[in-house]
């Protein structure tokens, strides 16, 4: 007899419609594309001829030629984005062909070659003394280029010797990105055995959001088993990228683990402190608080960790087509911004998504910004869930505003911190979740979506610190010495028991997931990006819901304006300081507030 709960891939994706993948001839047509050959053989020659033309001599420029410099120097940097970019996307679509492996690797060495010529230009321009930078940057030219200069010379004071910062350039490729691509391409190969189905890690975390409840702890506990499996490889990774982060930020003179990740996110310690502070001490009101209402509602005394994303008994299980989806989240778009969902519509009439799940692609979802000259590309594994219509608008958000910085502001000032990055996604899932909410008057289908929107701001505010507090103590263990795989899980399972709080009763099998979250591999301290992103669009949110007038405008603004202003820059026409304490509490009392209404509707119920 066919299990009714074990659903495959290609009968869910049969419902989902036809789900679009990408086509990245915009960058190249293919590995061997003579087109490639030649921009990398052309921008290798170039590369050589600006090293010979500025090195040694920018410290002496005028203005107007440094200026034309880091003009060139853009272009330079825009065709190596355009070949990495290219090789990356290809990668992430499929890590399991061993030719495009060995393709991904030979471009990641050829482009580190060729950008290590060019690395001097960053390091002389962080030389220059303050009094000479000041004098040139009365001439109008290199004054577009503040921004960037500004952000490029907070790094001075952790500046190393310029042969040590071509070895630990250099040494990118078989150091750090090699243990990326191992621990990459061991999780895509994994298959999970679930009554007799070899599932992906996608395919069996998306079982942890079916109703069935005995289908969820079997696909949990094979998904911990199969961790289990590869757990010492997992620690060994672990372990050596926490070592050389501890080693190169000791060169450098970083006091703590997270601030080389500040630094970068143009955000003080202090400021992120404050975050972290403002969350952990909210965790009785917010996670623990409504994990109390779930275990009530699934009519559980304790929860086990397979029932967190579980569906609530009244949820809508169906699956939701692709058209539906596009469509749910370009109408929430336009009615904020015909403008900003103008920018979206672009990504579904072009073949800039890639949507379904395939063996050997990666997990999760992410949106490329590749170079300003083309375009950015979405990757998703789209099942059909709720969730994943979120996903998308959150996904989408990224792409638009990526689009908008490319087009107002080129390469260079394009790029924002992570948690400006996380505020512009997050701020489209916000207005795809209001609209469908405005227009749901059934209480309980009401109920259903506000649960369902806590639980993903949970998974984004509590969930990431806690993500958060896991790194923070791994990384400052280290310092001592290597940790056992028993020493990582009971850092997670106690960083994990804090965040969810007494509603939950966490199986020793769960001791093991710390070992499949990329973020603490790929970017370590990312995670707190994403609470620092939802905190900041519910206060931004609330603005808009107060003065609608002139909003959307100033929040274009905002996305065109990419790297090329900082935080209290951007937040200062919507009247927000992130450095006021205060600004976090504002943003979970938007949480709190949801949480109350749910226990006003349960209390009706």
């Amino acid at each position: 007899m066919t299990n009714p709960a074990a659903i495959h891939s290609s009968d869910v994706a049969t419902n989902l419609g036809k789900l679009p993948e990408w086509d990245l001839s915009d960058l190249y047509t293919s590995p061997d594309a003579p087109e490639l050959k030649r921009d990398l053989g052309d921008v290798e020659a170039e590369a050589r001829r600006f090293a010979e033309q500025w090195q040694g001599r920018l410290a002496s420029s005028d203005g107007a030629a440094l200026a034309q410099a880091i003009t060139d120097y853009e272009r330079l940097q825009e065709c190596l984005g355009r070949v990495i970019s290219y090789a990356q996307l290809l990668y992430s679509a499929d890590m399991s062909d061993a030719n495009i492996g060995r393709f991904y690797q030979a471009m990641q060495e050829k482009v580190t070659g060729i950008s290590s010529l060019l690395l001097f230009f960053t390091l002389e321009i962080n030389r220059i003394d303050e009094s000479v930078l000041k004098d040139k940057l009365a001439e109008p030219a290199l004054l577009r280029w503040e921004p960037w200069l500004r952000d490029q010379r907070a790094w001075r004071p952790y500046q190393l010797e310029d042969s040590v910062e071509r070895v630990l350039h250099e040494k990118q490729v078989t150091g750090r990105a090699a243990w990326t691509r191992l621990f990459d391409e061991t999780m895509s190969s994994l298959r999970f055995d679930l009554d007799g189905e070899k599932l992906s890690e996608t395919e069996i975390l998306d079982k942890l959001t079916e109703p069935d409840r005995s289908l969820r702890e079997s696909a949990a506990r094979s998904f911990g088993a199969g961790l289990k499996q590869h757990e010492r490889l997992f620690a060994l990774i672990t372990n050596t990228l926490a070592r050389d982060k501890a080693l190169e930020d000791g060169w450098r003179g970083f006091e703590r683990p997270v601030s080389s990740r500040n630094l970068a996110n143009l955000v003080e310690d202090e400021v992120v402190d404050a975050l972290v502070e403002a969350v952990v001490d909210a965790y009785p009101q917010l996670s623990h608080r409504y994990y109390r209402l779930k275990a009530r509602w699934l009519g559980l005394d304790k929860l086990a960790h397979w029932d967190r994303n579980a569906p609530l008994p009244e949820s809508d299980d169906r699956r939701i087509p692709w058209e539906e989806a596009r469509d749910t989240v370009l109408q929430a778009y336009a009615a904020f911004s015909p403008e900003l969902a103008s920018v979206g519509r672009r990504f579904f009439e072009k073949p800039w998504i890639d949507a379904p799940v395939r063996p050997g692609k990666t997990s999760g979802a992410f949106a490329h910004p590749t170079v300003p000259s083309a375009h950015p590309y979405l990757l998703l594994n789209y099942q059909g869930r709720v969730r994943d219509v979120m996903t998308l608008a959150h996904e989408l958000g990224h792409g638009v505003h990526q689009v908008l910085a490319g087009q107002q502001q080129g390469l260079l000032l394009a790029s924002t911190p992570l948690t400006l990055a996380e505020t512009a996604s997050v701020f489209g899932e916000m207005l795809t979740f209001r609209a469908v909410l405005a227009q749901t008057t059934d209480p309980v289908r009401r109920r259903v979506m506000l649960a369902g929107k806590v639980e993903d701001m949970l998974n984004t505010v509590v969930r990431q610190i806690a993500f958060h507090r896991f790194e923070t103590r791994v990384h400052a263990e280290r310092r001592e010495g290597e940790l056992l795989p028993e020493q990582l899980g009971h850092h997670w399972m106690e960083t994990q028991r804090e965040a969810l709080g007494p509603a939950f009763d966490l199986d020793p099998d769960y001791a093991i997931y710390w070992s499949y979250v990329p973020h603490f591999i790929h970017v370590p301290f990312y995670v707190y990006a994403y609470a620092f992103g939802d905190c900041l669009v519910n206060s931004l949110y609330a603005v808009y819901e107060q003065a609608h007038e002139g909003f959307a405008d100033r929040y274009l603004d905002l996305l065109r304006a990419g790297g090329s202003k900082r935080h209290k820059e951007l937040l200062a026409p919507f009247g927000l300081d992130a450095s006021d304490p205060a600004f976090w509490r504002r943003g979970l009392a938007v949480v709190e507030g949801m949480i109350d209404e749910l226990e006003e509707l349960d209390s009706r119920a």
